[in-house]
């Protein structure tokens, strides 16, 4: 009998039920349960080691990490325990977004591409080599691409529409600052650049013609946004079909100073949120991963989204 309310007393909790649920759909490790969840991992673990204790999960050793399980013995998890759970479920409103956050989690673990460039990634620069830098990287990065229409939203003083504009047809450079739009006005005036154009104007609503773009870049404009949601289906607006968006921006964190000290809106956003963002402007075939993550403290971490817009 103790075990039984032992067991319905572990249920009664909101966050346990959701730990138990996405466990009954996959196998986790507490950072990915925390990804999911945006949970710090003492909270987690604590949880888990209670679930453990009481024989609902299990775990094992995979490398490094420590994987747990949803129990799936009839004898320490009865089908009445499992029914009741079913029930308490329903009253849990995370667990829609849990299952969304569970997908994009499952998705990285097979990008071992991804994982290979990240450990490369990490070790770049470290040893000094004569010419090797990340600029000439992108410098020759930027000659293989296509040329096209591009529409930088968010320019600021426009270091990237001008890398963009050696490649492409055309560049729209869009800023609501007009001290940020003169200046890059001028230095595209003082270089010769002439398919790079400023327009001042709010990402929200950028002054640009509907399909009129091959790809909308937001590179770390999106939390500057009132309504970044807005943002982007203003980008899904102007591209033509077939277009692609490419959003960088930062991760979600807790670094409050960054509204003063860097006029941010937003402390970043999630996977999940962005993710939200793309699908609901009608995007498809959606990725995104987290690219880098800063050494020094708050140790910001930035997201690569990329989205297309159909053909049809």
């Amino acid at each position: 009998m103790a075990s039984i309310l032992n067991n319905l007393r572990l249920i009664s909790d909101p966050t346990r039920v959701r730990i138990l649920r996405l466990l009954r759909v996959e196998d986790l490790s507490v950072v990915e349960l925390q990804e999911i969840m945006a949970m710090g991992q003492s909270r987690i673990s604590t949880h888990l080691s209670q679930l453990k204790k009481q024989g609902l999960v299990v775990d094992r050793r995979s490398g490094k990490n420590v994987i747990y399980s949803f129990n799936r013995d009839a004898q320490a998890v009865p089908d009445g325990l499992v029914q009741i759970l079913e029930l308490a479920s329903t009253e849990v409103v995370e667990i829609g977004d849990d299952y969304a956050a569970l997908q994009l989690v499952v998705a990285k673990r097979s990008d071992r591409s991804r994982a290979y460039f990240d450990e490369l990634a990490g070790k770049f620069g470290r040893t000094y080599v004569p010419g090797r830098s990340w600029k000439s990287l992108a410098e020759a990065l930027i000659k293989l691409m296509p040329p096209m229409v591009i529409a930088d939203l968010g320019a600021g003083e426009g270091t990237l529409s001008q890398l963009l504009a050696q490649r492409a047809t055309q560049v729209i450079a869009v800023d609501h600052s007009q001290k940020m739009v003169d200046f890059g006005t001028e230095v595209a005036r003082k270089y010769g650049t002439d398919n790079l154009e400023f327009r001042l104007g709010d990402l929200e609503e950028p002054p640009i013609d509907s399909e009129t773009v091959d790809l909308a870049f937001f590179s770390q404009a999106l939390h500057h946004a009132q309504k970044p949601e807005k943002a982007v289906q203003s980008a899904f607006r102007i591209l033509k079909p077939g277009g692609t968006v490419v959003i960088l921006d930062l991760l979600k964190h807790q670094f409050e100073e960054a509204r003063d000290r860097y006029a941010d809106v937003w402390l970043g956003f999630s996977e999940l949120e962005i993710t939200r963002y793309l699908t609901q402007a009608g995007f498809s075939d959606i990725e995104i991963s987290v690219v880098d993550r800063e050494a020094e403290p708050p140790h910001f971490q930035t997201l690569m989204a990329i989205g297309r817009k159909g053909m049809g």
